[in-house]
């Protein structure tokens, strides 16, 4: 399909959307050390972004098996009150526009939670432009397809006429489970040679080169 014929885009929010993962792993470095845990490294904390906040922190702690929860209930907390900035990246808003202009309709698929992103939506001023989003808390973890086939669905999209957006091998891994086009952005967690193992159609370092892609 030519690259602006695309009837739905989707992306994914942290680190496609909003420059939040420095904020994230400050904050499971600090729910670990609130429980007297050793935090994980920088890498594997940004290497489990995507996933549901259950299976990362399954994933980063799995020596911990009763501290789930309580990890789980710390990170919320100090997300909340965590000073790092979170600015959308440049750009986001006219090329989300631009899209929606174009005809294109847009949609979310993140493993925040559905309160996390309720209140980021509204802060960043970004709500208009989503027709539908899914969350950790709406549909199975990434990289499961579940969250796309949901979209899908409500939407009235097949999947050769969507494509996914984000910035880890986790988006790009659900885009493909769900014989989707994707495109890989830079500016998160893995770069392009990261990216590319995922056969996306594009990866770009700028939003302005994502409209490039997507309209031309």
């Amino acid at each position: 399909m030519a690259s602006n014929q695309y009837k739905l885009v989707i992306f994914d929010w942290d680190g496609t959307i909003m420059d939040s993962i420095g904020k994230i792993v400050n904050c499971i470095k600090c729910s670990a050390q609130s429980l007297n845990i050793a935090p994980p490294s920088d890498t594997a904390i940004k290497n489990i972004i995507g996933l549901s906040l259950e299976k990362a922190m399954e994933v980063l702690f799995p020596s911990y098996p009763t501290k789930q929860t309580a990890l789980i209930n710390a990170y919320k907390a100090h997300y909340k009150v965590d000073p790092t900035p979170t600015p959308v990246f440049d750009d986001v808003a006219n090329v989300l526009n631009a899209l929606k202009q174009n005809g294109a309709v847009l949609a979310i698929a993140t493993g925040k939670g559905r309160d996390g992103l309720e209140r980021l939506l509204d802060q960043s001023q970004l709500r208009h432009f989503f027709s539908a989003t899914r969350t950790s808390d709406d549909a199975q973890s990434k990289p499961s397809p579940d969250m796309l086939y949901q979209l899908l669905a409500e939407l009235g999209v097949s999947a050769n006429e969507a494509v996914m957006i984000g910035d880890t091998q986790i988006d790009m891994a659900m885009g493909r489970a769900a014989n989707m086009d994707r495109i890989g952005v830079t500016m998160g967690v893995h770069n392009a040679q990261q990216l590319s193992e995922y056969d996306p159609i594009a990866t770009v370092d700028s939003y302005q080169q994502l409209q490039q892609v997507l309209i031309g």
